[in-house]
């Protein structure tokens, strides 16, 4: 989706965007911010790269980490609730994952990337959450997965406003 039918999309549907970022640092935000009449549409971003800032920031649950690790749906869908919770955002956009080599021992492949949209509505929050897995360099598979989590807000709120289920 170009930036700015996205950025029409959120103003149309009243939609203020929050972002959690792990693995892209700030690229979903920068990517919003790039487009001229954003202020009203983006409320904050946050970089939340190590474990203790997920949890502290976010309030990410040290367990949740435990059981699934970081590259996990499970705590994308954690860090989406914590922005939605922490901002005057309407949607908050999560990911977490990985860009480039696994830690040692770890069985997750390059490129592998956890989202999760979380959207406040009149019947609850609800959340939505996949992987995904990007090919590139390290840099590439962050524009890759930011350009993809932004493109993923349209189908979302759409969603979410069709199921009408509270997550």
């Amino acid at each position: 989706m170009e930036l700015k039918k996205l950025l029409s999309y959120l103003k149309d549907h009243h939609l203020v965007v929050a972002t959690a970022e792990s693995c892209t640092a700030g690229l979903i935000a920068g990517r919003l911010a790039d487009a001229t009449g954003v202020g009203s549409s983006l409320d904050v971003g946050y970089i939340v790269y190590t474990p203790q800032a997920k949890c502290r920031l976010l309030g990410v649950e040290q367990q949740t980490i435990d059981r699934f690790g970081l590259t996990s749906e499970e705590v994308a869908r954690s860090m989406a609730l914590g922005a939605l919770e922490r901002s005057e955002a309407s949607i908050a956009v999560a990911d977490t994952g990985l860009a480039d080599e696994p830690p040692e021992g770890s069985d997750i492949a390059p490129g592998t990337v956890c989202f999760a949209w979380a959207l406040r509505g009149d019947d609850g929050t609800q959340l939505f959450s996949e992987t995904r897995r990007f090919d590139g360099s390290r840099n590439v598979v962050r524009r890759s997965a930011a350009d993809y989590a932004l493109e993923r807000i349209p189908h979302y709120h759409r969603a979410s406003r069709r199921s009408g289920v509270a997550a």
